[in-house]
Parts: C-alpha cells; sequence; structure tokens
C-alpha cells in the first residue's frame, strides 16, 4: 500500500498517501480538518477552520517575490466513497488501500480519492517547500463539495486577499478549464400509507449491477447505462405481465455519480414466479444488446425472498413507475457554440422507495441559466403529476469563461515551453467550485487544471502518474513567474 511513497515527484505522492490513511467522506471529515492543520502547524504557515469549515492556508512570498500578484490554490478536502458490493470498507474509519497498476494508480475496491486528493496534495507541496520561488500564496481547501459544495457555498466574504485563484480540480492533463457549468439537486417525494401483502403471494428481489457508472458531469454524454432507468423497464413490464407489487426500491447512492446499481423487491401469484424469472433473462438479453460496446458486465438477476408484510398501494405504485420512466436522464442538448461540450444534462442518481416513503433525488446541470430552469420544471412537471413533492436545493450558476485571462496565457505559455505542444482551453459540463467562489470574489482571475484521473466517482476511478511530474513542474514555474501586482 505505501509503494506510491515512493513514486516521483515525492512531494505530492507522499502527501497524498497520508492523505489516503485520513477517513474523509463527504459529511464526515472532522478527521482530515484536523489532519490539515497539524500538517500546516508542523510546516510552519498560518492556518485555520473557517465557519464554512473549510481550510485555509497562508505562506508569505519568498524574499525578493513581494511584490507579485496573490495566488489562491484551491482543492476540496472530501472525497466521494463508493466500493464494490464485496468490499468491508468503511469509509469513516478504514485508510484507502492503493495499488500501482502500471502507469496507473488505482485503490482495491473503492473510490481512490484522487478526486480531489491529488489537488489537495499539491497544495502541501507547496505549503511545506522550502525551495520554491513564490508570490503570496493562499490556499483553500473546501469542505463537502462533492455533495453540494457547501464549503465554498458556505465561504466567509472577505477572508481571502488574492488576485487569482487556481483551482486544482480538473481532470485532465493538458487542458485549462476556463468555464463550467452549474447545477441543482431536485427531490421529489411522497409519503403514502402502506398495504397489506397477500399472504398467499411469493416475494422476489430483483438485482441489476455490474454497471460502469460514473460522474454525472464528465461522462454523462457517453451513454452509460442508469441502472434506475434500466430496472423501470423491466419493473413495468413485470407489473403488467406478471401482476406484480411493487414492495421497494433501492437504487443509486450519490447525487453526482450516474447509478451501477438497483434492487427492486416485487410480491406476485407464486403461479407467475417463473414467467417473472424468464423476464429477468429476456431483460438482460436486451441490455447486453443495447449497451454491448459500452457496459461489459451487466448482472440482473432474480432470487426468491420471504414475503415482506406490505407493499406500496397500485395507485401510488404506478404513479411513481410512470414518473420514473418519464423522467428525462442524460444529455439535454449540447452547447450550441461548442458542440462537442455538454450545455444542460440531468441524472436520476438515487431512488428510495420502502415503509411508506418515496424519494428521488436527480442532479441538473447546465451553463445556461434559462436552460437549468428549463430542465428542473421538465422533472418538477414529471414528479408534480404522480403527487410528489418536488423540492430544489444547492443551486449554484455557471462560470462564465474569460479566453483573456492573464493566468490563462500565462499557463499556456509555460507548459507548451516545458511538453513543446499547445495545450487545450475548453468549458467543462462538470461543476466546479470556481463559480461559487467567483460569486462571493468577482475580481479574482480563475483557471482550473489538474494531473488526468479517470472514472472519478466509481471503484475504477484511477490516476496516470506520468501525468503528475509534468502538472507539478508547470505549478511550480507558473507561481514563479505570477506577475507582479
Amino acid at each position: 500500500m505505501s509503494e506510491i511513497k515512493n513514486l516521483k515527484p515525492q512531494c505530492i505522492w507522499q502527501n497524498f498517501h497520508a492523505l489516503t490513511q485520513v477517513p474523509r467522506p463527504s459529511g464526515h471529515l472532522e478527521q482530515v480538518q484536523q489532519f490539515l492543520l497539524d500538517f500546516a502547524a508542523k510546516a510552519g504557515v498560518e492556518a485555520f477552520k473557517d465557519s464554512g469549515n473549510n481550510i485555509v492556508m497562508r505562506k508569505p512570498a519568498t524574499p525578493g517575490y513581494e511584490n507579485r500578484k496573490t495566488v489562491l490554490l484551491q482543492a476540496h478536502m472530501d472525497m466521494v466513497p463508493q466500493k464494490t458490493p464485496e468490499s468491508k470498507h468503511c469509509f469513516e474509519t478504514d485508510p484507502i488501500e492503493t495499488y500501482i497498476d502500471g502507469d496507473w494508480v488505482k485503490a482495491r475496491g473503492t473510490t481512490l480519492g484522487a478526486d480531489d486528493g491529488l489537488g489537495v496534495a499539491a497544495i502541501m507541496a507547496v505549503m511545506e517547500s522550502h525551495d520554491l520561488k513564490h508570490g503570496p500564496v493562499e490556499a483553500l481547501i473546501t469542505a463537502d463539495e462533492e455533495t453540494g459544495m457547501y464549503g465554498a457555498n458556505d465561504l466567509p466574504e472577505g477572508e481571502l486577499t488574492a488576485d487569482i485563484l487556481m483551482n486544482l480540480d480538473s481532470e485532465t492533463w493538458g487542458k485549462f478549464v476556463i468555464g463550467s457549468a452549474g447545477g441543482i439537486d431536485i427531490t421529489a417525494t411522497l409519503d403514502y400509507k402502506e398495504v397489506e401483502t397477500d399472504p398467499e403471494d411469493a416475494a422476489v428481489k430483483v438485482t441489476l449491477k455490474g454497471l460502469r457508472g460514473g460522474h454525472s458531469g464528465l461522462e454523462i454524454h457517453e451513454g452509460r447505462a442508469n441502472a434506475n432507468k434500466l430496472m423501470v423497464r423491466f419493473v413495468r413490464e413485470a407489473v403488467e405481465e406478471c401482476e406484480a407489487r411493487l414492495a421497494s426500491w433501492h437504487g443509486g447512492n450519490m447525487r453526482n455519480a450516474i447509478p451501477f446499481k438497483a434492487e427492486v423487491v416485487l410480491t406476485l401469484p407464486k403461479e407467475n414466479v417463473a414467467a417473472l424469472k424468464e423476464l429477468v433473462a429476456d431483460w438482460k438479453a436486451d441490455f447486453e444488446d443495447e449497451f454491448k460496446t459500452i457496459e461489459s458486465g451487466i448482472e440482473f438477476f432474480a432470487e426468491d425472498v420471504a414475503t415482506p408484510k406490505a407493499e406500496v398501494p397500485v395507485e401510488i405504485q404506478d404513479n411513481l413507475i410512470d414518473a420514473i420512466y418519464a423522467c428525462h436522464d442524460g444529455v439535454v442538448r449540447m452547447i450550441p457554440v461548442y458542440p462537442s461540450v455538454v450545455e444542460t444534462s440531468s441524472n436520476l442518481a438515487i431512488i428510495d422507495i420502502e415503509g411508506g416513503e418515496a424519494a428521488i433525488k436527480i442532479l441538473a446541470r447546465s451553463s445556461r441559466e434559462d436552460m437549468k430552469d428549463y430542465i428542473v420544471k421538465t422533472l418538477d412537471s414529471c414528479f408534480s403529476m404522480a403527487g410528489m413533492k418536488v423540492e430544489t436545493s444547492g443551486d449554484y450558476g455557471g462560470w462564465d469563461p474569460n479566453p483573456e485571462s492573464e493566468i490563462l496565457n500565462l499557463l499556456r505559455k509555460i507548459y507548451k515551453e516545458q511538453n513543446g505542444k499547445e495545450s487545450i482551453v475548453q468549458v467543462d459540463h462538470a461543476g466546479l467550485e470556481c463559480s461559487v467562489i467567483l460569486g462571493k470574489y468577482p475580481n479574482m482571475d480563475v483557471v482550473s487544471m489538474g494531473p488526468t484521473l479517470c472514472s472519478p466517482h466509481t471503484t475504477t476511478e484511477r490516476c496516470l502518474i506520468p501525468t503528475i511530474a509534468p502538472f507539478w513542474n508547470l505549478l511550480v514555474q507558473t507561481l514563479e513567474e505570477i506577475p507582479v501586482k
């Protein structure tokens, strides 16, 4: 597990390894906050936890660089806690087990936490170094980015003094992000009174798993299967053809991750169980054919379970199934002037139906406020017709690109000098905290960058080792060449 500490540059990999030993799932950040404060004290830099539960650090300029603009290095401390079905990992207590596989660093059975642990590790490397040349440097390591950008939203105004914001939360080396989509959470809920199950009925649990899942911003355009949307197609036919009734449904577990697993418990007449299992086999074949170039590990199976005492009333069941079926999932449209970039999307992320309570959670994204409003109203209409209460939360705006950015042009110049080729400038569909921070500090010059990560928010998350050294070299020289005020 400690072999990643020996990778180059050690100043980043040793700090990232240290982070993997500290539990930091979203919503449980006390240990990593104390870890960062202890690190800063040992490094001899100012640090404190602010009222938004963010960690702020400050390092004075190298002698002779006091007249340079102040740079804010920014990353988030939390990680997405996803694990494989067979994993016994507890994210609140256990370290992440990393290993090297060729050119990649991966984790055993869990998310790696390179999103955004590598950004935090780079900040730590800057803060503890005695050799770098730089002007005044601030660091902002935000809390609970993955669950709603709560730390950035609660960032106090007037706390930061920086002129330049360098966000270290992008996932493609050689690409500089200068704009990103806004987002909003939509939650539809319904309380219902369960009805007694026919004691003569059988019960079957149907499980769909093995899907790739993925980041609902970065990978929403790839056509990956959504476990909830596949499951609803089967459930509807099971109701129509096998007299099935819905007892429970649990699918997905993260608002910003494409759900890779869903399971339902259905009750039905005993004489129809064999037909239902045949239906499962038929749908498995259909799903494998539909996604044969995208999904390779689809598992879809049924197993007998004890008959539950209660189930969803038939009229509520039918309304919920119709709403889930009708709910838009995936890309709504691309940006007209950047046709390779998604403009608007929605991710049917989480479904929980059981015990008289139904809750459906969706993350919608758009780089246009009017289109974000459109998709919200589309989803509101869909679930309101099913009698559900629809609420929104966690609304954050998009980040408008500035192609004339001074820090962008400096990074592009140094990147070409160091790598012998041009960089890519892009607007991302994934949400970044830059937009929220800009709302409080509108005069900052902003760019986002990072090494190459693949499949963040999934158990196949991995970091491309050869991109870490050039990423660090670019950061070091950029800090040295930051212009004067």
